[in-house]
């Protein structure tokens, strides 16, 4: 039996919207980390580079009205499921015109009307807030699916075993997306995980389990869009591993050369998901080179633009420094 590549499953609108995230994210974090590098008082910064794949693959089988849940390493979740990057930059600045208003920074932006429940800093618990969005989505009948993204690091967090074996337990329609980089901070995850995959765990939950090469967005796609057929079609939840690699330390001040090598990295950088994504396309005549070079221009050109629109926003006023912090009553 043939059978087909992933991306012919997949038409050229679709296509060009996974180039053209994925390299958003690049783009983004890549400006992100030039401007803390050269001085930005912006606070601690988790940069997605290198794991672009994994965010853009599983909301590229999710719908609009689709839910997700972050984690704090999060940006590249946000530009896939849509949030304007000129808010974003903004919130990274702490000014009032960034999606939380200057109040979150990078580890808690949030954006609710592109279905984004927040970027989350503490381990594993973006899986309950995932959780209850399920639930509502099941009372509601709005036929919504979510997917949880979290790291090898927050794999044996009780809060993603207690939600993975209640979504089981009530059939919610909820993709587990575990990001396995390999490095839970410093720790190799061979020193932290009990198991060789980490999905081989879904069976203690009864749902299905899958490992996909994270730096193939083709591969993540396929699996994410099974798992999404699945939960709408009232089956429950599905667990799904994504080998990836983060380019850069754990955060903005880390220096990962304390605990790899500079031969790991440059492996896991000549399997890079969005070189690989030009090399298939354009071999398979998809698209030109000249195609894809417009779509990373018109990123640049966004970048400029955003990083324009956070320097030029004002601070937060004093008057501000309550509000949209506790319910108001009524």
């Amino acid at each position: 039996m043939i059978v087909a590549e992933p991306w012919t499953k997949l038409d050229r609108e679709q296509l060009l919207w996974m180039y053209e995230r994925m390299t958003l994210i690049r783009e983004f974090e890549e400006r992100l980390k030039a401007l803390i590098d050269a001085g930005l008082p912006v606070g601690s910064a988790h940069y997605y580079v290198g794991e672009e794949a994994v965010a853009v693959g599983v909301c590229a089988a999710l719908k609009p009205t689709d839910w997700i849940a972050s984690t704090h390493r999060g940006h590249g979740h946000c530009i896939a499921k849509g949030v304007d990057v000129r808010p974003m930059m903004a919130e990274l600045f702490g000014k009032e015109t960034g999606t939380n208003r200057g109040k979150g920074g990078s580890m808690h932006i949030t954006d609710i009307t592109k279905h984004m429940l927040g970027v989350n800093p503490i381990l594993g618990m973006g899986a309950p807030h995932a959780i209850g969005a399920a639930l509502t989505a099941r009372v509601k009948k709005n036929g919504a699916i979510v997917a949880t993204f979290f790291g090898d690091g927050a794999a044996s967090i009780g809060a993603i075993h207690e939600s993975m074996n209640m979504a089981t337990i009530w059939k919610l329609p909820v993709i587990f997306v575990c990001e396995n980089n390999g490095y839970a901070q410093s720790t190799p995850v061979e020193y932290a995980i009990s198991v060789k995959d980490i999905a081989t765990r879904a069976q203690g939950y009864n749902m299905p389990g899958v490992v996909v090469d994270g730096q193939d967005v083709f591969a993540v796609w396929e699996a994410a869009d099974a798992a999404a057929r699945r939960a709408r079609a009232g089956d429950g939840p599905s667990l799904i591993e994504c080998k990836t690699y983060r380019y850069y330390g754990h955060y903005s001040a880390d220096d990962p050369h304390r605990y790899r090598t500079v031969e790991e990295e440059e492996a896991a950088k000549a399997r890079d998901c969005i070189k690989r994504f030009r090399e298939q396309t354009i071999s398979q005549r998809i698209f030109t080179a000249d195609e894809l070079n417009a779509v990373d221009a018109r990123n640049r050109a966004l970048l400029d633009e955003a990083i324009a629109f956070a320097e030029q926003s004002p601070l937060p006023a004093p008057s501000e420094l309550t509000t949209d912090v506790y319910a108001s009553e009524g």
